[in-house]
């Protein structure tokens, strides 16, 4: 195996970077692999806070003693399995019963970001109470059954990516609230904060919001100042909460404090804003943009279970886990019996075993009549098949929400 992962005080020029290991906001490359030429892009590497990185020995120098990307790759997996074996909260409604209502209202949250956010382009005063009924219908729609919004949020246009990652954020930190057991007051305000927690961006420059190349060095900084405006346009804003302004503030710092603006560390970031950073990059990696493919979902958590190491803080990117679920609600997923399952629903007993539903023959190439398999039930009872790995929608030309 060529691909090692290193520390990064053991990199040297002329090694190939495989992976730089972090989120695209976390470093100022235009990708994630190349050579490294300079001593110049080393210094890069260790002012991102970039604290681990994959090699590719076979384009590059070769460091004897580090581990394997595949080995890595099985522990990564040892504990996503360990995670998914504790239980996990029954939803009070059907995925098929919540989806419905959740569309609508998933509907109308960015059409009100879209005018939010065009009005703090304007100059113009974020109102919080325009949020607040929107928000409670969020809230409403994750308490029945959370995995309908969380798998809505996959839906996004390119081009209106800054407001459907508000949604995106707002839902899941308030499904991340309600699986910590958090009370529905602050459940809400992480959803304020999770609307809001880019206004910032608004005063960033089109033209490097929106790159489709590399950021020079001073737009890279144009670019993270995007989280000290958000803070200063929301501490202006009436009836704006200290928790949706901690999300706000706070959603790009790291645990090892390498992050920014202000380099926090530890428990110096509130817990709302350590849930936040994990969100933030959980859905920035998952979504498709013009620099890059969204990862599958299953994909992205082994991401932020290896990142755990040093930016986030562990126990809560467990958490985080149990909440979205190992293979969450319209995942695309590969079945022992070589057939393609979309996730329908989560299953208390464990979440590598939910209720799945079969749409596709891979080895023979063609669609089957759409199937329901409860992946918990033992043989003859609707079950007797297991979940072998995810799979690109893409790949296959599936639409997993046309499933559901």
């Amino acid at each position: 195996m060529t691909i090692k992962k290193i520390v990064s005080a053991r990199l040297e020029p002329g090694m190939f970077i495989h992976d730089l290991n972090c989120g695209w906001m976390d470093h100022p490359f235009l990708t994630t692999r190349f050579k490294l030429e300079s001593e110049r892009d080393l210094k890069k590497i260790v002012e991102a806070g970039i604290r681990e990185v994959y090699i590719d020995t076979a384009l590059g120098s070769d460091v004897g003693d580090a581990p394997a990307a595949a080995e890595v790759l099985q522990e990564l997996d040892r504990e996503l399995s360990q995670v998914a074996e504790t239980e996990s909260a029954a939803p009070r409604a059907s995925t098929r019963e919540e989806l419905a209502r959740a569309g609508k209202i998933h509907a109308e949250a960015n059409l009100i970001m879209r005018s939010i956010l065009n009005d703090v382009r304007l100059g113009r005063q974020v109102h919080v109470e325009r949020m607040e009924p929107v928000v409670d219908k969020l809230a409403g729609s994750i308490l029945r059954n959370s995995g309908a919004l969380i798998s809505l949020n996959r839906i996004k246009n390119k081009d209106e990516y800054t407001f459907q990652h508000s949604v995106s954020v707002a839902t899941l930190l308030m499904a991340f609230c309600r699986g910590l057991a958090f009370d529905e007051e602050t459940l809400r305000q992480a959803g304020i904060g999770g609307m809001v927690h880019d206004v910032g961006k608004m005063q960033t420059p089109d033209g490097i919001l929106n790159k489709p190349g590399k950021l020079t060095d001073d737009e890279f900084a144009v670019m993270r100042h995007h989280v000290v405006a958000s803070r200063e346009i929301l501490e202006v804003t009436p009836n704006i909460s200290p928790t949706a302004l901690q999300v706000a503030a706070q959603h790009h710092e790291r645990y090892d404090g390498s992050g920014y603006p202000n380099r926090l560390k530890g428990d110096g970031i509130s817990r709302i804003g350590q849930m936040a950073a994990i969100i933030d990059v959980y859905d920035a990696i998952t979504s498709d943009r013009v620099y890059h493919k969204g990862l599958p979902p299953t994909e992205a958590l082994r991401k932020l279970f290896d990142w755990s190491k040093f930016h986030f803080n562990p126990e809560l990117v467990h958490a985080f886990a149990r909440v979205v679920g190992i293979y969450p609600v319209g995942a695309l997923v590969r079945l022992e019996s070589e057939r393609l399952a979309v996730v329908v629903e989560q299953r208390e007993s464990s979440m590598l075993q939910p209720l799945v539903r079969v749409v596709f023959d891979a080895k023979r190439n063609h669609y089957l009549k759409p199937e329901d398999v409860d992946l918990s039930r033992p043989m003859g009872k609707g079950g007797a098949d297991r979940i072998v790995g995810h799979e690109s929608p893409e790949t296959w030309r599936i639409e997993p929400m046309k499933f559901l």
